[in-house]
């Protein structure tokens, strides 16, 4: 092998883009979530789980606070890895696949506030969320077994 070539790390395989997304749920009874109105396509309009895309050279879970500010002025405590999500088609503008989280919080304690690509900010029931973008409604029902469970 010639040492003077340098060694390429490209691969002959697609490579996705990579999100994060935060379920913030109330410690009360009944619980609530916390979810935004997207301002931008894709699903304008609709409810989505708080969340986006990692930058390059940052770690998931500094990304998922990130996002969390940037979208809801929340800061969370906590963030417990719930899963990944990248079923094919989940988002629409290509292969994503998104790190989900976690987190409980005192509603007291919290004054959420619509920023960045959210147009609108909103506690919701946990159990009867309104129709939700992208694949979140799946996202959610891991974040309800994930809840029983503990």
């Amino acid at each position: 092998m010639n040492q003077s070539r340098k060694k390429s790390f490209c691969y002959e395989y697609a490579r996705p883009a990579v999100t994060v997304d935060v379920v913030i749920v109330t410690q009360e009874t009944p619980r609530r979530v916390l979810l935004i109105r997207r301002k931008s396509e894709p699903f304008t309009g609709h409810w989505a789980i708080p969340g986006g895309f990692v930058d390059e050279h940052e770690t998931l879970e500094k990304a998922a606070r990130r996002e969390l500010l940037e979208e809801t002025g929340v800061e969370a405590g906590k963030l417990i890895p719930l899963q990944a999500f990248g079923d094919p088609g989940r988002d629409q503008r290509g292969w994503t696949i998104s790190i989900a989280y976690l987190a409980e919080v005192n509603p007291e304690n919290v004054k959420p506030r619509a920023d960045s690509d959210a147009a609108e900010v909103g506690w919701h029931s946990l159990h009867r969320p309104p129709q939700l973008a992208f694949d979140h409604a799946e996202i959610l029902a891991c974040a309800r077994r994930q809840l029983r469970e503990r």
